[in-house]
């Protein structure tokens, strides 16, 4: 009788997953992940959402290694950690599986994404960035534009200005030399700003386009949802814009939807990310936004790394 091998499934705290993966490593991935979705490689439904978002499930198959990530999880925004789930990968070649933790998978890939589309839109000079939110995405965002962009002076604005100051002594040790400071308003923190990067759960805008420079890239990650919203109409009609992936955010972002609906866009104006970096000229006009409200393909860049590194 043939004897049946033993499944075995490796599972990942924070710790473990931190010590793992570093931001650059995380944004090379994400970055190679949208290539291959621009190229066709893979076969991605659109995420299921349950009780008007606090429940999520994504999904996707990579076809040249016949590997899949499955991710679920739960929001809620007045729960420390506000994500908790778990992303799960498999292969058809391999009968070991990886359980890692999906907030923190969450945070590097959201991070990442924005580190790729950051390295592709911002100034090649750009150093001085404000960070609209100070939730657990927003260490992340700050690491990754860092990654890409050396940053010479961070602004950081919240709601709860304690929370923004909590912020900036965290991340401290790993900005040296970098001038840090906390501002309590979102329109006078950004007129200074070459970048900008918006990690709120707003339902409205966070600042007048009048408010930004005339030479700024602008990342928004916190609206996932049609009634949520971070960014104003005219903004997005004066700049380049780039987002995920068009089926998400037509389905899911609010301010995508409510410019097109307004007729401050149209569909044409957006661009995928993939195609963007596929792109022969990386001249992207003075003002450009990235929008994200967050595909499976980023986990999955996360969740093969970690595998390459803890699968046998």
């Amino acid at each position: 009788m043939t004897k049946r091998s033993a499944m075995k499934t490796i599972t990942l705290g924070e710790r473990e997953i931190r010590e793992a993966v570093t931001m650059s490593e995380a944004i090379d991935a994400v970055r190679r992940g949208f290539v291959d979705l621009a190229g066709g490689a893979f076969e991605m439904p659109t995420r299921t959402v349950l009780r008007d978002g606090r429940f999520l499930v994504m999904s996707v198959h990579h076809r040249p290694t016949a590997s899949a990530m499955i991710k679920t999880l739960s929001l809620n925004f007045e729960r420390k950690p506000a994500i908790a789930g778990t992303v799960v990968w498999s292969e058809t070649g391999r009968l070991d599986h990886l359980v890692a933790d999906a907030g923190t998978v969450t945070a590097l890939r959201t991070g990442a994404a924005v580190g790729v589309a950051t390295d592709l839109l911002a100034a090649p000079e750009a150093g001085r960035l404000t960070l609209i939110g100070a939730g657990g995405q927003a260490p992340d965002q700050v690491r990754a534009v860092h990654a890409v962009r050396p940053l010479r002076r961070l602004t950081v604005v919240d709601a709860d200005p304690r929370r923004a100051q909590a912020l900036v002594e965290a991340l401290g040790p790993e900005l040296e030399g970098v001038e840090l400071r906390t501002e309590a308003d979102a329109e006078s923190a950004v007129q200074g700003a070459e970048i900008v990067c918006c990690a709120t759960n707003a339902t409205s805008p966070l600042f007048p386009e009048s408010a930004l420079p005339a030479k700024v890239h602008v990342n928004a990650i916190g609206a996932y949802r049609p009634t949520m919203r971070e960014l104003p109409d005219e903004l997005l009609a004066a700049s380049t814009v780039v987002v995920d992936q068009l089926d998400a955010v037509l389905e899911e972002s609010g301010e995508i939807i409510h410019a097109l609906e307004s007729g401050a866009i149209t569909k044409n104006a957006l661009t995928e990310l993939g195609t963007a970096l596929t792109a022969t000229s990386a001249d992207h006009g003075k003002r450009t936004v990235f929008k994200t409200v967050g595909v499976a393909v980023q986990d999955w860049a996360l969740a093969r790394l970690l595998a390459e590194k803890f699968l046998p």
